[in-house]
Formats: C-alpha cells, structure tokens, sequence
C-alpha cells in the first residue's frame, strides 16, 4: 500500500506544470520573500530561484499543499540569501527619513534610528519566527490566516510568534542597556 501512495505522489509531481503553479502562487512567494528579509532588489531573482527549486522537486509536491512546499523553498532560499555577507550590511542601512518630517529634523532623525533599531531586531530572529511576527503584528493577519498561507498547523503559528515575541523582547532589553 505504502508503494502506491508514493507512485501516486511521484506521479502528481511529475504532472505538475509549474507554470500554472507560478500564475496562482508567485505573488504568494514574493510576498513571503519580503517577509523573510529579502531585499526588494532581490526578489525577482529570489522568486525565480523558488520556481526553479520548485521544478526540481516536483516529486514531493502534493495535489492539495503547494503552498506549503512553496513556503519551505522559500524559507530555504531566504536563508540562503541571509547567509551571504554582503546582503547583512545592505539590508541594515537605513531608510531615508519621511518627506513631511523634513520641517523638524532632530524628530526626523530620532524616528530613522527607531526604525533602524526595530529592523535589525526583527533581522535578529530567524526567518520563520520573523514572517510569523510581521503578518501578526504589522499586516493584522489572524493565525488561522497564517497558518493557512504557510501551510503548518495553528499551534506552530502560535508557538512561533510568542516565541518571537519573547527573543523580541530579550533583544529590546539587551539593547537598551
């Protein structure tokens, strides 16, 4: 029995055609990329290294999981992409400051090293933890929502998030001192 379901499985992966896959799920992947701490520069040649992974492992794809296969490549290739030394220092640079806040510069400045703190906080936590905490607490998704667009069960969402929750806040003491 158990060599029929994996003919089965190989099959349907065989049948894929990753072209359809990319028309339904490339904003998916972009979306989650960006999550990850890809750089917007980057996310093209990102998205096409999923595809591409995508192609290639074909064979564990099941009918009714693409995201989830989707999610884990992805997480892999934005992991990959953070392990290179020259995107870290790029990807901590500030932003320049608001357009309207150009009237109070001290406000404006105070504001671009929050924002800088907050981001190399968030780069501090690994990249399922950080996507889980951005689509939380930045976009508003619910946990059944992230769970559902990730593709793990809604414990693992819970447990990501209060696990980032809590490197979060240790970071934030830590840096205050």
């Amino acid at each position: 029995m158990a060599r029929t379901l994996v003919t089965k499985v190989v099959d349907v992966g065989e049948a894929i055609d990753v072209a359809e896959l990319y028309d339904a799920h490339a904003e998916f992947v972009w979306r989650s990329l960006h999550r990850l701490g890809v750089r917007h520069a980057d996310l093209a040649d990102l998205l096409q290294d999923v595809f591409v992974t995508l192609h290639r492992r074909r064979s564990e794809l099941r009918a009714s999981s693409p995201r989830g296969l989707l999610w884990t490549i992805a997480v892999g290739c934005a992991r990959n992409y953070r392990r290179r030394a020259h995107h870290g220092s790029e990807s901590l640079r500030a932003s320049p400051p608001d357009v309207g806040a150009a009237s109070d510069p001290e406000r404006a400045l105070l504001q671009a090293r929050e924002r800088e703190r907050g981001r190399r906080l968030l780069e501090s936590l690994d990249p399922e933890k950080r996507a889980v905490f951005v689509m939380f607490e930045v976009e508003g998704l619910s946990g059944r929502e992230i769970a559902s667009r990730i593709g793990v069960p809604l414990g693992t969402v819970h447990s990501r998030l209060h696990a980032a929750r809590r490197e979060l806040k240790a970071a934030l003491e830590e840096d205050e001192r």
